[in-house]
């Protein structure tokens, strides 16, 4: 038991004191014989004398007793905020209207600036800012559905047609007539070759390199490629592509050099890019961990959310998601196999 405690991932968050781990499981100490939450001030205890618990009920079946520091059998603060982030954010998605943030705030009884920062811990984004993002996915949807783009400009409530022309490349990623027509019009251009990981498909927009997708079977990466952008024009590479085509595949043979020369056409929410970014400022021969980059981009408490970021990246090695591993130092999922994460992360010198 005392090196399964060590072992266990759950033990780090113990000793950090970590508060988003509130709430996921309690733990019990037998030379006090009391048990408490992750983020107890008492002091560490020894990991040979503590025990892991999947509820309170467990613990107490042990015979230990509620720590009074801690108040294990409450609510703490941070589940607390994420039943108050989730109303909050169910109220911004269904308000015809964007929200302002002293109006969200006066709402749930809370400061303008508290209510912001505990949004921001939870989400990743200002309240103003995931209502613009989510302003933006309802005009995604709209685009697909509505008879004219102007028809789906305002059923996503953008009040000025010529406003958000302005910014319309930014909000869906693409012209806005080609992402109601499903990417019709555009053209994918794309090449499958070898590399020292298997398989490697490059695909290249009129922007630069929209996707680097590894694998072991070239069908299944066209097919990967023609699901993301069903209705574009999806052919083969020409003859001009070939440099671009040769860096990629010299970069995933040698990832320690840099990517910043690469044309990147990089689409995604605003989430996944504020995470992009801050994994595209991780040096080669390091790595970090989901929960750094949730603090890096000033979302402490999102490093699920992070995960989800990483298993949505299309651009691999480029934007280097291999580079990121669980607190413990254990590798976590990758996109392309936990074979080549390890691969690359050797390749760097790890």
């Amino acid at each position: 038991m005392p090196s399964d405690t060590a072992s266990d991932p759950r033990w780090p968050q113990i000793v950090a004191r970590d508060p988003g781990a509130d709430g996921h499981f309690w733990y019990s100490v037998i030379t006090t014989g009391v048990y408490c939450r992750p983020s107890c001030p008492s002091r560490t205890a020894r990991p040979e004398n503590v025990r892991l618990h999947d509820s309170p009920e467990a613990a107490r079946a042990t015979g230990a007793r509620a720590c009074r520091r801690c108040d294990p059998d409450a609510a703490g603060p941070a589940h607390k905020h994420r039943n108050l982030i989730a109303a909050a954010c169910r109220l911004i998605d269904s308000s015809p209207h964007p929200l302002t943030l002293a109006h969200l705030a006066r709402h749930f009884s809370l400061s303008p600036g508290h209510f912001q920062r505990i949004f921001k811990a939870a989400t990743g984004l200002s309240p103003r800012t995931y209502g613009q993002a989510r302003k933006a996915a309802r005009l995604r949807d709209a685009l697909r559905t509505s008879p004219t783009v102007t028809e789906a400009i305002h059923a996503a409530g953008y009040g000025s047609s010529s406003r958000f022309y302005e910014k319309s490349a930014a909000i869906v990623g693409m012209a806005p007539a080609t992402a109601r027509s499903g990417a019709a019009g555009e053209t994918i251009r794309f090449a499958v070759g070898p590399c020292t990981l298997g398989l490697v498909l490059v695909a290249l927009s009129r922007s630069g390199v929209v996707a680097i997708l590894l694998g072991d079977d070239a069908p299944a990466l066209i097919a990967d490629l023609c699901g993301h952008f069903p209705r574009a024009t999806v052919r083969p590479a020409e003859q001009g592509d070939a440099a671009h085509i040769a860096d990629i595949v010299h970069f995933i043979d040698a990832p320690s050099a840099s990517a910043a020369a690469l044309p990147l056409d990089i689409r995604g929410t605003v989430f996944q890019h504020r995470v992009w970014q801050a994994l595209r400022q991780i040096p080669p021969g390091t790595t970090s961990t989901y929960t750094d980059i949730a603090h890096a981009i000033g979302a402490p408490d999102a490093a699920r959310a992070v995960a989800r970021a990483c298993a949505g990246n299309r651009l691999a090695v480029a934007i280097p998601c291999h580079r990121v591993i669980r607190r413990d130092g254990t590798l976590s999922g990758y996109r392309w196999g936990v074979a080549r994460k390890r691969t690359l992360l050797e390749r760097e010198g790890r």
